[in-house]
């Protein structure tokens, strides 16, 4: 699966005919997701190949959790991710998640999808939130035992996802 993240204006494109629009505070991200790879002149930065999901595209509230991984340390981040504890999946309002891997650049994204903002306020409180991050900042976790991976300080951005007439979203 292969996903498309376009900031700011979409691209015309007739194989782009299941969008996602999401607002955010200072900008419009645009969300397609595509079983093989779109044969265009697209911008391949922005571009993504998925590389663990659940769930669908559909809510009301997105999370995208931007971490630039190191060429070096790629397969480790990859490993460490695949083998989450997937508690995520099974809280209240969860709709989907996608682990994206770029095809250009080093910044993996981490998108997960919620039926409102509340549902995921709930997860970071969650007691499955604490056991799936209870190493993070420890000397267990990877960011302090493996710090090479990261090339730079993740970063995390939100949006309402908005309901338009042209975007037809449908699960992948």
């Amino acid at each position: 699966m292969f996903l498309y993240l376009f900031h700011g204006t979409l691209p015309e494109d007739p194989q782009l005919d299941n969008v996602y629009t999401l607002s955010g505070e200072d900008e419009t991200l645009y969300v397609f997701e595509a079983a093989h790879p779109l044969d265009t002149s697209i911008d391949s930065r922005s571009a993504y190949q998925a590389i663990d999901s659940a769930g669908s595209l559909s809510g009301e509230f997105a999370v995208l959790n931007n971490i630039p991984v190191s060429e070096e340390g790629r397969s480790a981040f990859e490993e460490r991710f695949l083998g989450r504890a997937r508690r995520v999946e099974d809280m209240p309002g969860f709709a989907g998640i996608r682990v994206l891997r770029p095809l250009q650049g080093d910044t993996y994204v981490i998108l997960t999808v919620w039926k409102d903002e509340d549902s995921f306020k709930s997860w970071q409180s969650s007691e499955s939130y604490n056991h799936a991050h209870k190493k993070r900042d420890t000397s267990e976790g990877i960011t302090q035992q493996r710090p090479e991976i990261f090339a730079r300080p993740s970063f995390v951005t939100t949006y309402r996802i908005a309901s338009t007439e042209q975007s037809s979203p449908g699960e992948c």
